[in-house]
């Protein structure tokens, strides 16, 4: 029986520190509760964005 190790870990671990810290940048910065709301959902989506943004500077 082979056993095979999924290596996820590192990924998720950034994703996962990621997801809290725009959490919190965006919660800090947000000027009511649906902009809150939409805080959150910005955060969950941080990724994009941060790949959005390398694309545009790098003039892709």
């Amino acid at each position: 029986m082979k056993k095979e190790i999924q290596q996820h870990a590192p990924s998720s671990a950034v994703y996962g520190l990621g997801f809290i810290g725009a959490l919190i940048y965006y919660i800090s910065h947000a000027t009511g509760f649906w902009v809150g709301v939409v805080g959150l959902l910005k955060a969950l989506v941080w990724p994009a964005f941060l790949v959005y943004e390398a694309l545009r500077t790098l003039g892709a």
